[in-house]
């Protein structure tokens, strides 16, 4: 017997790969989505060793508002009404370079929040109507103040939080579910360049087990690794003045 079916949209992500691979071990159905049609083939050739009981993949670039009819008519006809959407790109972008150029600030913010908001949009109204399901985002703890050194993709992935926040209430009712994926900074390929290490960073294997821990207890909002919620509590209740004085 096949387990869930699940899309994954931004599924050559590190974090989404792991996750796929915990799925697969349950001969899930995927459907994947990603730029890269040879990428997509290698994580898929891997996912049918792990289990996967099938596995669909579809190239397309998920800004491309042409693209999402396309894509989501290859979904059904690949799972039809998946049991869970995993949502998983994103891009952080180079933050000096973004604030001094009016159309890096566009596409950043096209990427982490229109373009997510966009195919959600019509993701929801296709599960509304099936009474069932799970909705996955991927947003970040960076959301959650505004910061110098990262405050264009922070405020993206800060409205797409209060976007879900409203999707999740309209949904209520409905039997869809949504949940909010806050990751602090994760080993992906995204922060290589950044210098980061330590405890604060997290491998995207965690991020994952984190995830499916999430779902099988059906929460609505996770911070992963669970220190971030705390974190952050400490953060947002910083006094300006002394907010202004820190380097984050």
């Amino acid at each position: 017997m096949s387990g869930p079916s699940l899309a994954i949209f931004g599924a050559a992500s590190a974090i989404a790969e792991q996750v796929a691979r915990r799925f697969a071990a349950k001969s899930a159905r995927l459907f994947l989505v990603a730029r890269d049609p040879a990428r997509l083939e290698r994580i898929a050739a891997d996912l049918r060793l792990r289990g996967a009981a099938s596995i669909a993949t579809h190239a397309a670039d998920l800004d491309d508002p042409m693209a999402l009819a396309p894509m989501l008519e290859a979904m059904e006809t690949a799972i039809g009404v998946p049991d869970i959407v995993l949502l998983a790109f994103g891009t952080l972008g180079d933050q000096s370079a973004i604030v001094r150029d009016v159309e890096a600030t566009r596409r950043s913010l096209t990427t982490n929040f229109l373009s997510p908001a966009c195919l959600l949009t019509a993701l929801a109204g296709r599960m509304e109507s099936a009474g069932r399901g799970l909705i996955v985002v991927l947003t970040s703890v960076a959301g959650e103040r505004g910061r110098a050194s990262n405050y264009v993709y922070g405020a993206a992935k800060g409205g797409l939080s209060t976007f879900l926040e409203g999707l999740r209430h309209r949904l209520a009712s409905t039997g869809v579910r949504v949940l909010d994926v806050r990751p602090g900074p994760v080993a992906t390929p995204m922060t290589a360049g950044l210098g980061l290490s330590g405890p604060l960073l997290a491998a995207p294997g965690r991020v994952a087990a984190d995830i499916e821990r999430a779902i099988e207890k059906r929460r609505s909002v996770l911070y992963t690794p669970w220190f971030w919620r705390w974190i952050m509590l400490v953060i947002r209740a910083l006094p300006e003045p002394i907010f202004h004085r820190m380097r984050l």
